[in-house]
């Protein structure tokens, strides 16, 4: 093979391995396999219809796997997207929250970080502790109020009490969620209690030994998140 070809063929190398790293850099930390996955009907793209008000949602995959019912519930009256990744922890938030909100004008951003906060790590820590996670969410609400939209926090979903993978712990999540009520409260931000949602029904709408819902689950959910974003539609402003 003459030089011309090895430094070819060495090109198409660099680009294909460089293709490669971007597509793993799009996404999330770790999730289960029971998690949606980046090719999920969730992230299509949508039109919007210029009458109606826009809807962000932001989230792990939990919220991934409400977004299609919530959209469905809201038709006709919002035009509702969600940011195309898995939101992972609150790092993440704060690493790409400019870009998911983008130029476009937001009526409702209905948003939550948690379940990848609390997850267990190697060395025993969580991936953000509490502290951080506070800090960060303090961060991540003073740049979604410049959006001038409607805030709406969901509360981070229960673990369930079984060994789950990643590791997470049901006790670590209420105290999250008590850090983000915090910060919600200082900011005059509506919380969507979606644990308070699910607890009563997990061994019913979760799956086993899983963080993730079943379909029936993700409809519940939906059905709140939905009828929250109608509230703040709806409320004079």
């Amino acid at each position: 093979m003459d030089s011309r070809r090895i430094l070819a063929s060495a090109s198409l190398l660099m680009v294909c391995g460089i293709s490669f790293v971007h597509a793993g850099r799009v996404g999330s930390p770790q999730q289960s396999p029971a998690a949606p996955t980046d090719t999920h009907p969730a992230f299509s793209e949508i039109e919007d219809d210029p009458a109606l008000p826009r809807v962000l949602l932001i989230g792990d995959s939990i919220s991934i796997g409400y977004t299609l019912t919530t959209r469905a519930l809201l038709q006709g009256k919002a035009n509702v997207h969600r940011i195309p990744v898995n939101g992972g922890p609150t790092i993440n938030g704060l690493e790409n929250v400019d870009q998911w909100l983008g130029v476009g004008k937001w009526h409702v951003i209905h948003f939550n970080w948690g379940l990848h906060d609390v997850k267990v790590m190697d060395d025993g820590k969580h991936q953000v502790s509490i502290e951080k996670y506070e800090k960060n969410l303090a961060e991540l609400v003073e740049r979604l109020k410049r959006t001038g939209a409607t805030l709406i926090w969901a509360s981070t979903t229960p673990v369930p009490d079984a060994e789950v993978t990643p590791p997470r712990r049901n006790r670590d999540v209420i105290a999250y969620n008590l850090a983000a009520n915090r910060v919600m409260a200082q900011n005059g931000i509506t919380i969507d209690d979606l644990y308070a949602v699910a607890l009563p029904r997990l061994h019913e709408i979760q799956r086993p030994a899983n963080v993730h819902y079943t379909d029936a689950g993700y409809e519940v959910l939906a059905a709140r998140v939905a009828a929250s974003v109608r509230a703040a539609l709806d409320s004079p402003h």
